[in-house]
């Protein structure tokens, strides 16, 4: 990817973001943090990774708030960057930060727990 394209990547992401936190009064949309978005190199299309915090349920309407937002979102864009084509927002909600923390509680639980000694468990012959 060129040094171009990581631009308009990381004004895109900043943009959005602001507007997303500042300027959105819809209720779905809880608290969403744009983790990265990738623009393809025809200006096209934009993939922005969102994350939510809160439930399955939150996730699901603050993403329907996003999704309707769309075309209040690109036309801001279009107000704010200067490139050829807005691009179509696709948004993509991102679990990896709920993952980690998922792996992360599984190692807290297993370093948690006794460990388990070899004396205890040792099967004696009966001879």
């Amino acid at each position: 990817m060129g040094s171009r394209m990581l631009k308009v990547n990381s004004l895109m992401k900043r943009e959005i973001s602001q507007i997303v936190q500042q300027e959105l009064k819809d209720p779905r949309i809880g608290f969403v943090t744009i983790i990265g978005v990738e623009v393809a190199n025809d200006l096209r299309h934009a993939k922005v990774y969102c994350s939510v915090m809160g439930d399955k349920a939150k996730k699901d309407e603050s993403m329907r708030g996003l999704k309707n937002a769309k075309g209040y979102i690109q036309s801001e864009l279009g107000s704010r960057i200067r490139i050829r084509y807005i691009p179509e927002l696709h948004f993509i909600l991102d679990e990896t930060l709920d993952y980690s923390m998922h792996i992360e509680e599984m190692l807290r639980k297993i370093h948690d727990e006794k460990p388990i000694s070899l004396e205890e468990n040792t099967i004696e012959d009966d001879q």
